[in-house]
């Protein structure tokens, strides 16, 4: 795909990490752009980090549906698939039992090829498509290992157990007891986040970056 000379359609996000942007190319296609050349000079180092790891969890996933496909990386530029969508919090799959079903096997997909998302407890991050289905984006966060590991076994323990959270919330009736005690188990990496991790977020997020919404979304371009 020709991408010189795509024009922006609108600005999806902007934060201190890169703004993206819904473009067309010559041709008419929509993709999604993460642009890092307008990130401040202290904060180029970790943006490229995030940005280099998506390309990397996007190459991991290559071929399958209802994740984006990378288009391309050079270093400044992130350039993605578009997926007509609407995120989980704009389209919420109340009572869509197929949704979650199909969620549960779009996820173990991304396992059995060595990836944990790492970044599922935001809801933004889950697409509602255009005939229903589920799909996922943001890899920004994502890991790579081997899936065998007790390492991504962990990893991807806790994506399941977002995904699960998101379900209660939307089809509570549905909850298998199994599911039930997959949410009741939780793992020393949570406890960890929450008692470390998540307040040096908060802090970093809302007192230097000034990030206002929900979970570092990054304030609203």
């Amino acid at each position: 795909m020709d991408r010189s000379g795509s024009v922006e359609v609108g600005a999806l996000k902007s934060d201190s990490f890169g703004r993206i942007a819904l473009m067309r190319d010559p041709g008419g296609r929509l993709f999604v752009r993460r642009d890092l050349r307008h990130v401040p000079a202290w904060l180029r180092i970790p943006a490229w980090w995030l940005a280099r790891r998506e390309a990397r969890g996007l190459e991991a996933v290559a071929g399958l549906a209802d994740v984006p496909a990378l288009l391309g990386w050079d270093g400044r530029v992130l350039d993605r698939s578009y997926m007509a969508g609407d995120a989980m919090f704009r389209r919420p799959p109340r009572g869509d039992v197929p949704y979650f079903r199909r969620a549960r096997r779009l996820l173990q997909q991304l396992h059995r090829r060595g990836l944990a998302h790492n970044d599922l407890a935001k809801e933004a991050n889950w697409l509602v498509l255009k005939d229903g289905r589920p799909a996922i984006i943001d890899f920004q966060l994502a890991v790579r290992g081997d899936p065998r590991s007790r390492w991504m076994r962990l990893l991807a323990r806790e994506d399941l157990r977002h995904l699960l959270k998101h379900k209660r919330t939307y089809c509570p009736d549905a909850i298998t007891p199994v599911e039930r005690r997959v949410l009741r188990r939780t793992s020393w990496l949570r406890e960890a986040w929450f008692a470390t991790g998540k307040p040096a977020y908060r802090f970093v997020t809302r007192r230097i970056l000034k990030w206002e919404d929900n979970e570092g979304q990054g304030p609203k371009p």
